[in-house]
């Protein structure tokens, strides 16, 4: 147990795992801000994107674009390189 607390690893990880967390939080809102936002009138007054409902392009198509990005960026920057092997002592 005393190894968990020493090693950076763990606290790294952690940290990552936050930032995951936190990005699955932040495409749940979205998505369901649209979904059930512009997706709650009836269906005579959808406006179409694309020929999708502007709900659904929104939610699912740009939302999704908008996630990858947000992923991407997220690796690229905030994320470190860690070592799986455990170092000698």
């Amino acid at each position: 147990m005393e190894q968990k607390k020493l090693d950076p690893r763990y606290k790294v990880a952690n940290r990552e795992a936050l930032i995951g967390v936190g990005i699955a939080m932040i495409n749940f809102f979205i998505w369901y801000s649209f979904a059930y936002g512009l997706g709650s009138k009836p269906v005579e007054e959808y406006q179409f994107i694309l020929g999708l409902p502007s709900w659904f392009f929104y939610s699912c198509v740009l939302g999704f674009l908008m996630i990858t990005v947000i992923v991407w960026l997220v690796v690229k920057f905030l994320f470190s390189d860690v070592p799986f092997e455990e170092e000698e002592q």
